[in-house]
């Protein structure tokens, strides 16, 4: 039943499911979203990790970032916890503002993030023990819930 469950037939080929989204674009080109247990569900709508965090990690100051979703999905609130570049960890409340305006400002540069409102600093993110890429968006929206 799980074989059956991962697999789909659309378009005379057979796809396998694997937990990721994605999309084909006019061009036939797969767009990856990210992990489906990952997307944040929002009133208007879901947010997709890889499509959110693209935007944040362009900030020179960004190692990395992560889309989570506080609250209950459906109506959950979205934020993006930063893991900022070695040293440049925000170390005052003003320097935490500063840094979260400029967030902010690269949050309404896009439509994908622009219901993005709530931002955290985290000093080093939790991820797989297998890889350092794999973060685990669950446990920071624990932590920051």
């Amino acid at each position: 039943e799980a074989t059956s469950t991962a697999k789909l037939h659309a378009e005379g080929r057979i796809w396998h499911r694997m937990g990721d989204l994605g999309y084909l674009d006019n061009e036939k080109r797969l767009w990856f979203c990210g992990r489906l247990a990952e997307r944040v569900l929002t009133p208007d709508g879901p947010l997709h990790t890889d499509c959110c965090e693209a935007i944040f990690n362009q900030h020179p100051q960004v190692f990395r970032s992560a889309l989570i979703g506080l609250g209950t999905p459906g109506n959950q609130t979205p934020a993006i916890v930063v893991e900022p570049e070695p040293g440049l960890f925000p170390k005052t409340p003003a320097d935490q503002e500063a840094f979260r305006h400029e967030l902010r400002t690269l949050a309404q540069s896009s439509p994908a993030t622009r219901t993005i409102h709530e931002f955290f600093f985290h000093p080093a993110f939790p991820v797989d023990v297998r890889h350092n890429a794999k973060i685990h968006r669950l446990t920071l929206a624990e932590q920051f819930a």
